[in-house]
């Protein structure tokens, strides 16, 4: 197998401002040892670098499940679809047409579905949010029982609902990932490491893409 970070690093951060790391050290010492700690005092928002939103992030659709009681096996190497575009900054809307044209298999069964959109371009490479999925494709990814969704793109700058709807249907979304251009094949496994958090439904991720052996040989 093979191992893709897909994580950006939470100095690299498009919405947000870079976190700060304070560094204090800490001297210990007793009578048969003495050298120095490093501790961080970290403050940052829970937009930055790559990040996951459970359904939790807006209020109104908000159904129990968190960074504290998400069960282990709904994130940890699940099979995941991918589908590969190559959008352009200002193309505008991505439709279900689009996505189900790219869709290797129309009946995988796969809970987690990976967009890359963008082709080798990062989210920070275009305008932002010119390409967008429109609501024809949020109705496309509901209507194929995805539990999680894995994108670098989502809402339009207009606001059209994109993370209401698939937060009310249960979705948990992953954005800003990177490196979404290097997996191969039209499916991998997917791990998703937030901190368990009770309670908090928005937060930091690594993501970690498994592929098969055959796919990058």
């Amino acid at each position: 197998m093979r191992l893709i970070d897909l994580t950006r690093d939470m100095g690299n951060s498009i919405f947000v401002n870079a976190p700060e790391a304070k560094v204090r050290e800490v001297a210990l010492k007793s009578a048969e040892i003495a050298y120095t700690g490093v501790v961080y005092d970290f403050s940052y928002k829970s937009m930055v670098g790559t990040y996951i939103d459970f359904p939790g992030h807006i209020k109104e659709c908000d159904d129990g499940n968190n960074a504290g009681n998400c069960p282990l096996e709904d994130l940890y190497r699940q099979d995941a679809d991918v589908i590969h575009l190559d959008c352009i900054s200002g193309s505008g809307g991505v439709s279900a047409v689009e996505l189900e044209a790219m869709l290797h298999s129309k009946d995988s069964g796969n809970k987690v579905l990976v967009i890359n959109a963008l082709g080798s371009r990062d989210s920070g490479d275009i305008e932002q949010r010119t390409v967008f999925l429109d609501s024809s494709a949020v109705e496309w990814i509901i209507a194929g029982n995805y539990s999680i969704l894995i994108s670098d793109i989502y809402e339009s700058r207009e606001l059209n609902g994109v993370f209401y709807e698939l937060f009310k249907a249960g979705i948990i979304t992953v954005c800003e990932p990177a490196n979404l251009n290097a997996i191969k094949g039209a499916e991998v496994k997917i791990s998703i490491f937030p901190l368990r958090y009770a309670g908090i439904t928005q937060l930091p991720c690594r993501l970690i893409a498994e592929m098969k052996v055959e796919d990058y040989e």
